[in-house]
């Protein structure tokens, strides 16, 4: 590693030489934008939009925009006068427990080894931090700019972590926070249960990114002139219905893919209890209601009507049928026998 920096970490009395090295690097894989037709590399040109001309790095001045087309230039002289701490020192502002810091606020990462004699002070600062369990809170001023940062222990290394001013956070701001709602029971308990299922201690070594992998096997197979085989997408799952039955089926594939016992069954919730029948008044409330008219409902049995079968006439319907019956006339014998043609046989 290449050291970025160099300054003293001051620490009450006692000033530690340090060299600073970037502690993470990006692995991502990187292009060049080119011409599609014949390769060539694309060149971009700092052009001003007033003259047209060609600027040097030399000729560029800084530009603050007020808007409506006014600019306020600042030069280097400018910046020489600001309050910054030019001296590459790390001072030490006070020493903090470590989950007092809100992870969000951290930025980027550093390695701090110590520069020449300063061992001695070096390991006395980071074995006090390591008994005390706490993390320095210090003001660094990098890349000319002036940030706040913390200094903890990292395998036996001090690191220095540059964190966000607490402007630079927004604020979650969001409608669904205002609605009122709440998680049932059964539900908190069967995601409670889903996460005790794939619980784990974290290991960052089992974890790869696997764009970035298929990514160089496209380009090694570019190399090489053969054919890439595509993967197949994943589908992202579709949103939970039944939020119970999702919860359930993901503590079964939890379970089942760690090999426990009992993954392929779920524990029964109140939510999945079948309910009970109602039993007294309930019961005969519930039968009365179900009953069919003109059916005589058995106590503590309940009859479901069927939609094929056709309801019976009422009895005021049965009484008025007969009545109307006997008021028509009886027909004689001669009205209910058809009359039959004439048949006319001729002899010969």
């Amino acid at each position: 590693m290449r050291s970025i920096w160099k300054g003293a970490v001051s620490f009450g009395l006692v000033s530690i030489t340090v060299k600073l090295y970037q502690a993470t690097e990006e692995k991502d894989i990187r292009f060049h934008q080119i011409h599609a037709k014949d390769g060539g590399r694309i060149r971009y040109r700092r052009t001003c939009l007033v003259c047209g001309e060609e600027v040097s790095f030399d000729d560029i001045a800084k530009g603050y925009d007020l808007g409506g087309g006014e600019m306020v230039v600042l030069t280097d002289d400018d910046f020489a006068d600001l309050p910054l701490s030019t001296s590459h020192a790390i001072e030490v502002l006070e020493f903090v427990p470590a989950e007092q810091i809100d992870p969000i606020l951290y930025a980027k990462a550093y390695y701090l080894e110590p520069d020449g004699r300063a061992t001695k002070p070096y390991v006395l600062l980071r074995d006090a931090l390591t008994k005390t369990d706490r993390v320095a809170i210090v003001k660094v001023a990098l890349r000319q700019r002036e940030q706040l940062a913390t200094l903890r222990v990292r395998d036996d290394v001090l690191l220095l972590n540059t964190m966000l001013w607490p402007d630079e956070v927004r604020k979650a701001d969001f409608a669904f926070r205002d609605k009122h709602i709440e998680a049932q029971p059964a539900e908190l308990a069967m995601a409670e249960s889903l996460i005790e299922s794939m619980a784990a201690d974290f290991d960052p070594a089992q974890y790869t990114d696997n764009y970035r992998a298929a990514l160089q096997e496209v380009i090694d197979a570019k190399v090489a002139g053969r054919e890439v085989l595509k993967p197949e997408e994943e589908q992202a799952p579709a949103p939970a219905v039944d939020l119970m039955a999702a919860l359930r089926a993901s503590v079964e594939r939890a379970r089942t893919a760690r090999g426990e016992p009992g993954g392929g069954t779920a524990k029964r919730t109140s939510s999945t209890r079948p309910t009970p029948k109602p039993a007294g008044k309930a019961a005969r409330k519930t039968t009365a209601q179900q009953t069919p008219p003109g059916r005589k409902a058995t106590p503590g049995k309940t009859i479901r009507a069927n939609k094929a079968e056709q309801p019976r006439p009422e009895p005021a319907q049965k009484k008025t049928a007969k009545s109307t019956a006997k008021k028509q006339p009886t027909r004689t014998a001669a009205q209910k026998t058809p009359a039959r043609k004439a048949t006319t046989r001729t002899l010969a």
